[in-house]
């Protein structure tokens, strides 16, 4: 059985079923498949026109993956990896800003649950919070008050 080849209208449509993609990824990925006489951008800004793709659904879409595992630094940094940029970056960091403090308890506690014995293990657990992206701040709150989120 032949196999028929998708337009790219087609492709992008596709991927957008799937989930939601940021212009930027998704040009690229349109471009792999992009025949000469194909114009990508004008197809994109077809896309966006018809509300098909959306910076704003993408970055919240995004967001709302990675917020109950990472916090602002690494979430910021992958949105600005995808395009994401200016005012649109700055109400988003807004946003972050005002949970990131629990956000950085819970994961504290799914990942450790107690209070470090010795400075070995408090840095450790320091260690991991800071990798994934959380503030300094967030951190030693989340450190210093984890007694009294403990029940």
């Amino acid at each position: 059985m032949a196999t028929v080849e998708l337009s790219l209208k087609a492709r992008a449509l596709r991927l957008l079923s799937q989930r939601e993609h940021s212009r930027l990824e998704l040009g690229r990925k349109l471009a792999r498949y992009a025949q000469e006489g194909d114009d990508v951008e004008a197809l994109l800004d077809l896309l966006e026109q018809n509300r098909w793709l959306s910076q704003e659904r993408f970055s919240e879409a995004l967001i709302h993956r990675r917020s109950a595992r990472y916090g602002n630094g690494r979430i910021v940094a992958e949105l600005q990896s995808h395009g994401i940029r200016g005012e649109e970056l700055d109400r988003l960091k807004q946003g972050l800003a005002s949970d990131e403090t629990a956000r950085c308890v819970e994961v504290w506690q799914r990942k450790f649950g107690s209070v470090a014995e010795d400075a070995q293990q408090r840095n450790k657990q320091m260690r991991f919070l800071l990798q994934r992206g959380f503030s300094q701040r967030a951190v030693q709150t989340a450190l210093k008050g984890s007694e009294q989120f403990e029940e």
